[in-house]
C-alpha cells in the first residue's frame, strides 16, 4: 500500500463528502491499519467555528447505537464468567413489576419467554421506544428536542414503552430493532454486577482498553477530561449535544469518546483481550437487519450479496442513527471509525464507510 496516496485519497473523499452536504456540520473519521502502516484521523464540517460548534480532531464523539456493541460485550463477559448465559430468561433476572405486561402480543403475554439472546439480536418482538410512534402524544425523539433539560432513567423509558407502544411478534419469531431491549440489557448488567451500568462500562471496558476520555453521555464523566468539547450532534440545524435529554440513550447508545479511544476498544476486542474467540463466535447468531447486513449479539455484520453487497465490503462492528460507525475489516486488517453527527444519517454513514473501503482496496496488493 502506498500510504501517502491512500491517505490523500481518503482525505479528499472525506472533504468532498463533508462539503457536498450542508447538513454535515461536524464530521469525524479515523482509518487505521497495522498491517498496512496506515493511521489517518480527520475532522471537518460546515458549522461555524464558534463555542457551540467547535470542530477539532480528537474531540469526544457521541456514537449513538454503536454503544450497543459495548453493552453486548459486557453481556458476553458475564457469560464468559459463568454469571449469565445467552439463553437466560430476563424474568429470572429482573423485578416482576418492571416486566409485568412488558410483551403482550395478540392477547398473549410473552414476557416470561424473552431471553437475553432475543434482546441482543432484536428478535424479542418488543417495540422500539426511540423510533416507534405512540398512538397519542409525542414520541421519544420529539421529547429530546422539546424537553432538553429532562434526565431520563431506563426504567422510566421501559414503562413508557409498555404503556404507549405495541409488541410486534412472539420472541424469536421475527426481527424488529429495539432500543427498549437494550435498556433491559443494561438493567440486567446492573442486577448481575451490583453496580450502575456506567460503572460496569468503565471497570470492564474503558479501563482495560485504556479509554481514558470515554463516558456514557448523560450518566457519567470520563476518567480524564478532554481538552476539547464534545463534537456537535445535530437534528437538522439544532446542536443537541448539550441536551440532558440525550440521557435516554443509556445502554442503547450513549457511548461518547474520541475516535482514538474507540480504536483502542476495537483493537482490544479483535485481539481477544476483552472476550474469547469462543464467546465471540456464539455472538454471531444473526438475524437479518437489511439486505447485506445481519445483526448478531450487538454485532452488525456486512455480508456479501450478489449485485448488492460485494465481498470486498465484508466487515463487522456497529453503526448509529447519527451516521456513526465502528467497524473492523479483517480482509484489509483495517479499522473504520467515524460519524457524520446528524440524526437520520445511519444509511449515509454506512454508505460513506463503504466508499472509504473502496479507497483502501485500490491500494491493497492482490
Amino acid at each position: 500500500m502506498k500510504i501517502s496516496t491512500t491517505s490523500q485519497r481518503i482525505a479528499t473523499l472525506f472533504d468532498q463528502r463533508v462539503k457536498s452536504d450542508k447538513n454535515i456540520h461536524n464530521a469525524h473519521l479515523l482509518v487505521h491499519s497495522d498491517g498496512n502502516h496506515l493511521h489517518l484521523n480527520l475532522a471537518g464540517g460546515n458549522a461555524k467555528n464558534t463555542a457551540g460548534n467547535f470542530i477539532q480532531m480528537g474531540q469526544p464523539v457521541f456514537m449513538a447505537s454503536v454503544g450497543k456493541l459495548f453493552t453486548a460485550i459486557l453481556i458476553g463477559m458475564l457469560c464468559e464468567q459463568g454469571k449469565l448465559s445467552f439463553d437466560f430468561r430476563i424474568c429470572d433476572l429482573l423485578e416482576p413489576d418492571l416486566l409485568n405486561g412488558l410483551h403482550v402480543f395478540s392477547g398473549i403475554n410473552y414476557s416470561d419467554q424473552i431471553r437475553l439472546k432475543h434482546l441482543l439480536n432484536h428478535t424479542s418482538g418488543l417495540p422500539d421506544y426511540f423510533e416507534d410512534k405512540p398512538a397519542r402524544g409525542p414520541g421519544m425523539v420529539e421529547r429530546i428536542l422539546t424537553e432538553p433539560e429532562r434526565i431520563y432513567q431506563p426504567r422510566e423509558i421501559i414503562n413508557w414503552s409498555k404503556e404507549n407502544l405495541k409488541s410486534r411478534f412472539p420472541p424469536g419469531k421475527g426481527f424488529h430493532y429495539s432500543d427498549t431491549g437494550y435498556h433491559l440489557l443494561g438493567l440486567v448488567i446492573e442486577a448481575v454486577t451490583g453496580m450502575p451500568f456506567h460503572i460496569a462500562l468503565s471497570r470492564w471496558i474503558f479501563e482495560p482498553s485504556d479509554m481514558k476520555q470515554a463516558f456514557l453521555i448523560g450518566h457519567s464523566l470520563p476518567c480524564e477530561a478532554s481538552p476539547y468539547p464534545v463534537a456537535g450532534v445535530y437534528f437538522g440545524e439544532i446542536n443537541i449535544v448539550g441536551y440532558r435529554s440525550l440521557s435516554m440513550d443509556y445502554a442503547g447508545g450513549g457511548i461518547t469518546a474520541p475516535l482514538e479511544d474507540l480504536l483502542k476498544f476495537m483493537q482490544a476486542l479483535t485481539q481477544g483481550r476483552l472476550l474469547s474467540e469462543q464467546i465471540l463466535r456464539k455472538m454471531d447468531d444473526c438475524a437479518r437487519f437489511a439486505p447485506g447486513i445481519d445483526y448478531g449479539y450487538g454485532i452488525m455484520r456486512l455480508r456479501p450479496v450478489p449485485l448488492l453487497m460485494p465481498g470486498r465490503y465484508s466487515c463487522w462492528g456497529n453503526a448509529g442513527a447519527t451516521g456513526a460507525f465502528l467497524f473492523y475489516h479483517p480482509g484489509l486488517d483495517a479499522y473504520l471509525i467515524g460519524s457524520l453527527n446528524q440524526f437520520r444519517y445511519h444509511r449515509k454513514g454506512i454508505q460513506f464507510m463503504l466508499r472509504v473501503i473502496d479507497a483502501l482496496v485500490k491500494d491493497i496488493s492482490p
